[in-house]
């Protein structure tokens, strides 16, 4: 299995979504998520990681509050917001990501 830092550092943009089963606002965003991923998928790489499963992880990048999104591209965070986002907010941000390029 690949490790967080090589599924982050690609070319692509790659939405992280940190969540939880029992997490209510969580439930709201999935839809929302997989609708970008279905609409966006040749063009993005989307990460879900379970807080529960990756405790560890989670620790390390002080995910607190879920769900969590981050926007990662080339290994550089670009995006981090925590709370129900909009499509529209998050698909903003990542055609920001898109143009990013970290020399």
């Amino acid at each position: 299995m690949a490790s967080f830092s090589e599924l982050i550092g690609g070319q692509k943009p790659t939405l992280v979504d940190f969540y939880a089963d029992w997490c209510g606002p969580c439930k709201v965003l999935s839809p929302i998520i997989q609708e970008i991923k279905n609409e966006q998928g040749k063009e993005i790489r989307v990460i879900k990681i379970d807080v529960d499963k990756n405790q560890a992880l989670s620790t390390k990048l002080k995910v607190s509050g879920i769900p969590t999104i981050m926007i990662y591209k080339q290994g550089k965070l670009l995006w981090r917001e925590s709370g129900v986002q909009t499509k529209h907010a998050i698909l903003t941000q990542l055609e920001a990501a898109k143009t990013f390029n970290h020399e």
